[in-house]
């Protein structure tokens, strides 16, 4: 049998819960890593209990957990823990996102497992990470929006504070988590140890600020919300058409002449106001007012065709909707479902939870639009303990 992808050798014990950790090792599982998820017995990963639902299980559960295995041990219960340490010697990576400091006290931290299994690679994602003044706060996506600048430049100004309208914070983490393990795993095929990766939401959050670090590095102002436009780049923005918004991102001098052109506007590049970047960024109200007296007389669809043709970038502002109904996302394998489950003959299953994809694609390995279900909890337990040697359960 082919394997599923470049990380078919590498088995991952997954501690984490809910959305940062979940979502880095369901990138690694999408790359082929074995990823065992060990839940709590009470009820296990808490996402289990998010709605939306069908046919009575979590679709949010699901879209994170696709291709897993799950086993639920109490770590609190000395059996359990060495039930896990039994995992973690076969294993080549842990993910945890606890507040630092919880599975120390538990004789789980990095140390004693590094000293325990020196070529495990500790992956920890959480708020603030394990050092800083604020290392033991606890953190939750909007908490990270809102300390490391995102909901400052987000929405329109003079309106209220703003999250970004996905959870970017954990997902920025959890890629990040992703990235550092990667490296550690090559690093360690060449040292032959393990080591600790530390990501914090935190992080992750300032590590995106780019253009917005910079303008700050180079006024000394702290920038703000701008809606749709970027700050330094125009006509780069939403623009109101007949019968809606589209947006536009000419993003050169050149790109803007063929826009105009495009547009009937030939007049426009050899206006002062808009001769530059610099110049149309510095009058980028009095520009859209140009451009929108243009685009007003038309609907979206026309002038999408318009710059399609003339090789200007533009898109539709899509509702996710019709992002899942887009053939180009559809062609990318973007727009997935998972696999029956076990005795059923249809997909009649997978056609309530829609998933995205995978966007990593690898010219070596398949990209399949059916993906393995999620797993109910301790669904594997039995399979498990048994791969390890460990008697099994009483009853069972």
């Amino acid at each position: 049998m082919a394997p599923a992808g470049p990380l078919a050798e590498i088995t991952v014990v997954d501690l984490s819960r809910v959305l940062a950790g979940p979502y880095c090792t369901m990138v690694l599982a999408d790359l082929g890593a074995r990823v065992i998820k060990v839940e709590k017995p009470d009820g296990g990963d808490d996402a289990r209990q998010f709605g939306p639902f069908v046919q009575g299980r979590s679709a949010y559960f699901a879209s994170l957990n696709r291709g897993k295995e799950s086993i639920a041990l109490d770590l609190k219960a000395e059996r359990d823990r060495n039930i896990l340490h039994r995992l973690l010697a076969r294993a080549d990576v842990l993910v945890e996102n606890f507040r630092p400091g919880t599975l120390d006290r538990l004789g789980l931290g990095w140390d004693d497992l590094h000293r325990r299994h020196p070529r495990l690679i500790y992956a920890a994602v959480s708020g603030f990470g394990r050092t800083g003044p604020y290392a033991t706060r606890p953190a939750y996506d909007l908490v990270v929006q809102a300390m490391g600048g995102m909901m400052s430049l987000t929405g329109h100004p003079g309106t209220a504070p703003t999250r970004v309208g996905t959870s970017i914070g954990d997902i920025t983490a959890g890629l990040f988590a992703a990235v550092g393990i990667n490296a550690a795993l090559v690093h360690r095929a060449v040292s032959g140890q393990g080591m600790l990766v530390d990501v914090a939401m935190l992080d992750g959050q300032v590590a995106i600020l780019e253009n917005a670090i910079a303008r700050f590095g180079a006024t000394g102002q702290s920038p703000g919300p701008l809606g749709a436009r970027h700050p330094s780049i125009a006509p780069f923005d939403a623009f109101a058409c007949a019968d809606g918004y589209i947006v536009i991102a000419a993003g050169n001098d050149a790109l803007f002449r063929t826009l105009c052109i495009a547009m009937g506007r030939s007049d426009l590049p050899d206006n002062p106001l808009f001769r530059s970047n610099e110049s149309r960024t510095t009058h980028q109200a009095a520009l859209k007012a140009e451009l929108e007296s243009v685009l007003q007389t038309n609907a979206a669809a026309h002038w999408l065709d318009v710059l399609a043709a003339a090789g200007v970038p533009a898109g539709p502002i899509n509702g996710i909707d019709q992002v899942l109904a887009d053939p180009h996302v559809q062609a990318r394998t973007m727009v997935i479902r998972a696999a029956p489950r076990p005795g059923t003959d249809t997909l009649a299953d997978a056609d309530g939870p829609v998933m995205a994809g995978n966007p990593v694609k690898l010219s070596a390995f398949p990209d399949p639009a059916v993906r393995p279900q999620a797993p109910d909890l301790d669904a594997d337990r039995d399979r498990i303990l048994a791969e390890l040697g460990w008697p099994p359960d009483p009853g069972s």
